[in-house]
């Protein structure tokens, strides 16, 4: 079974940049979300297992819906050239930060970090 990486990203061309980038390498992807609202939904009606996050999309700061993700456990890799690490990490001390433009190589390197001790053990820690 595919991980399930919620996508939310409002500049089309990255969006889809980055879906085929995440698709290509095996994983389910969950967008792209271009606002908070849908991507809301998206996370309310199945629970990802990583989310990409832009930090401002069309309808607002994402870091509402980052603070629901991180109650839930479910890792967070913010992908934005708006904030410094030490903006994001001052909220979300275990999310990880990739400014754009973020180079495919290196955002598959921050997802398998993310995922990795779910993907190497072949478990999900939710399911305990």
């Amino acid at each position: 079974m595919s991980r399930r990486i919620l996508v939310a990203e409002d500049e089309m061309v990255v969006a889809f940049d980055l879906c085929d980038t995440v698709e290509e390498a095996g994983f389910e992807v969950v967008g792209p979300h271009s606002g908070i609202s849908s991507a809301m939904l998206a996370f309310q009606k199945e629970k990802p297992d990583l989310a990409i996050l832009d930090i401002r999309l069309d309808d607002g700061m994402v870091f509402p819906l980052a603070r629901k993700l991180a109650a839930e456990h479910v890792p967070i890799i913010f992908h934005s050239g708006q904030y410094s690490n030490e903006e994001v990490h001052a909220q979300f001390p275990t999310a990880t930060t990739l400014e754009k433009p973020c180079p495919p190589a290196d955002m598959l390197e921050a997802v398998s970090s993310a995922l990795g001790p779910q993907i190497e053990a072949g478990t999900d820690p939710s399911a305990s």
